[in-house]
């Protein structure tokens, strides 16, 4: 994405191999890395929390011995990432945000607020407490697209084989908005579409075609493919299909389905987000 604004979230487990392609990505586009290292603190016991007016509060040993080993974590990746891209001479800029978990999603979402794409790094995954809230936060209270498993672009500054998980939803159509930079730059974009339901109202006689005549006024060489289930969960059959077409990169519209059912019950978005296997563009 040419001198585009790259948010990227980082943990205090990080490696240099975890920035890599990026750097080489944001350098070949002239793009700009901004990187947050992200952490989470325990939450503040009640009993600290709600104190009366004008009294002190009283916080644990542990609680606030944790908080600093975190944070010290932390400041130790962000001066190790800012140094990184010093070396590189890439555009970037690096700070440190722990804080408590319930905060993440609106923290990291206010800043995603100003920047073009979101990559969560695979060192992130490592805290479910850190990761599944700033996904949330990208995915719903921000403008932007969220990208995961980064690192498994072949050539993460070209991507030439795009597939489009399309279900003509709302979501959907936000995932390919978003990646609309990513699907000029590809040199082939295949539309999948999984048990379409050839009516008005859902997926139209011909699903998939308007979607394509789109794409292809926009310069993008495009194919659909109309794919039956047979029963499997559509989840594994993006990631079969998207293996077939030898895409580099799977886009998307993430939860179609209420959030909570997802969580409790599995779904197509869970199951592409708990994936490493390919690079996924999700958007709701």
């Amino acid at each position: 994405m040419k001198n585009a604004t790259i948010f990227t979230l980082v943990g205090k487990d990080f490696s240099e191999d975890q920035l890599r392609p990026l750097i080489d990505s944001a350098r070949a586009d002239d793009a700009h890395l901004t990187v947050l290292a992200l952490g989470a603190t325990p939450q503040v016991p009640v009993y600290a929390a709600n104190i009366q007016p004008y009294a002190a509060a009283i916080l644990p040993d542990d609680w606030q011995k944790d908080f600093l080993v975190e944070n010290a974590a932390l400041t130790a990746t962000a001066k190790e990432v800012g140094a990184l891209l010093q070396r590189e001479a890439v555009s970037g800029d690096v700070s440190v945000l722990n804080c408590e978990p319930s905060r993440i999603a609106a923290r990291v979402a206010r800043r995603a607020v100003v920047c073009d794409l979101c990559v969560l790094s695979p060192g992130l995954r490592a805290r479910e407490d850190v990761f599944h809230p700033a996904l949330q936060g990208v995915l719903f209270e921000s403008p932007v697209a969220a990208v995961l498993n980064y690192e498994t672009l072949k050539t993460p500054a070209k991507i030439d084989r795009v597939f489009v998980a399309w279900d003509s939803g709302l979501p959907s159509a936000r995932a390919v908005q978003r990646a609309m930079a990513m699907l000029r730059q590809a040199r082939e974009v295949t539309i999948g579409i999984f048990d379409p339901v050839m009516t008005e109202n859902r997926d139209g006689e011909n699903p998939g075609s308007e979607l394509a005549e789109w794409l292809s006024r926009h310069g993008c060489n495009v194919r659909v493919n109309q794919y039956p289930s047979g029963g499997k969960e559509i989840g594994d059959c993006i990631v079969g299909r998207a293996k077939e077409t030898g895409a580099d990169l799977v886009v998307m519209g993430a939860y179609g389905h209420s959030r909570l059912r997802e969580d409790l019950f599995g779904g197509t978005t869970r199951t592409m987000i708990e994936q490493r296997e390919l690079a996924v563009l999700l958007a709701h």
